[in-house]
């Protein structure tokens, strides 16, 4: 009499997660979402989908100098310091290791968006999405190299040719930018952001507690948490 309850036909709570994969927040709010997700699995089944956004969608497609771009972004060397110091310990804390000396290249990413987007076709969205942040965050894989991300998405599962297919259609590409118009139509200028049921609207990279919250009651408003602005000068 004392065994948990098992719920039959669990209800299914469509979670559209907004993101851009070199957005420091978004990897931690991928964490910290999971571990909300996780707590409650046995209450109900998630159907978890991400749409691109582009921090700048102007970068060249060889990328940028990551250090100066950033130190210019932030207004200086020493913010730059302060900034991925404190998300460094940030992510820590979620059990990521983010090693921004080891990135060399901000990198244009509308290619990796699009190759998200082919995963999901696959069924392998999540697992490309996750190699994408962790190759950037924590290898310090340079992803405007179009070798880099068809190895990545390889190893996470995709045919070599379908990814080269992608990387080299420009009309998949101009999906991306038309995809992320629609995003701004919905009022999201800034990632991450967490569209839960197609109704309510989740800003920032909430704490797995509040996560749980509002998932359990999508009806309630939430303070944003912290978020990467495409103007921001906080990451």
């Amino acid at each position: 009499m004392n065994k948990p309850l098992t719920i039959l036909n669990k209800p299914t709570v469509k979670i559209d997660v907004v993101s851009d994969v070199v957005c420091p927040w978004c990897y931690i709010g991928k964490r910290r979402l999971e571990k909300a997700l996780n707590e409650l699995s046995s209450e109900y089944d998630f159907e978890i989908e991400y749409h691109p956004f582009e921090l700048n969608p102007n970068m060249p497609v060889s990328g940028t100098d990551q250090r100066a771009y950033l130190s210019e972004k932030f207004g200086s060397e020493d913010r730059y310091e302060q900034i991925t110091g404190h998300t460094t310990q940030v992510a820590s804390a979620e059990g990521l290791a983010f090693n921004f000396d080891k990135q060399k290249v901000s990198p244009n990413t509308r290619k990796a968006h699009a190759i998200a987007q082919l995963a999901k076709l696959r069924g392998l969205q999540l697992n490309v999405i996750e190699s994408l942040f962790k190759a950037y965050f924590t290898d310090g894989v340079d992803l405007s190299s179009d070798a880099n991300l068809i190895a990545l998405a390889v190893q996470a599962g995709i045919d070599k040719a379908e990814v080269e297919k992608v990387l080299s259609d420009e009309a998949a590409q101009v999906q991306i930018a038309l995809h992320e118009q629609e995003m701004y139509k919905l009022g999201i200028s800034g990632v991450p952001f967490y569209i839960i049921n197609n109704k309510y609207g989740v800003s920032g990279a909430q704490a797995s507690e509040t996560f749980v919250q509002v998932l359990k009651d999508a009806g309630k408003e939430i303070a944003a948490g912290q978020a990467c602005d495409v103007d921001g000068k906080n990451c």
